[in-house]
């Protein structure tokens, strides 16, 4: 009888398997977090660049924060999982 419900439950796991491997990696919303951060990187450089001071206070406070921020919001796209199914 243990064999059965254990043959049951690989059967189930090779079945969701399967079934995930058709499943995108990204989602829409992951691409939309990453032309987000893309988009941000780009407008901290031309902030940056804009100012065109070395002592300015735009390009050596707020243009490298939002560089940074588009860098993590690139991280958040990358690592950020579609949510699962429910799988009956």
């Amino acid at each position: 009888m243990a064999k059965s419900t254990s043959a049951r439950k690989s059967r189930a796991s090779r079945k969701r398997n399967s079934a995930r491997s058709g499943v995108m990696v990204f989602t829409r919303a992951n691409y939309r977090l990453l032309l987000l951060g893309l988009a941000m990187i780009v407008v901290g450089y031309v902030i940056m660049r804009l100012e065109n001071e070395v002592d300015g206070v735009i390009s050596l406070y707020v243009a490298p924060l939002i560089i940074l921020g588009g860098y993590l919001e690139i991280i958040y796209a990358i690592l950020k999982r579609p949510p699962e199914e429910i799988v009956n």
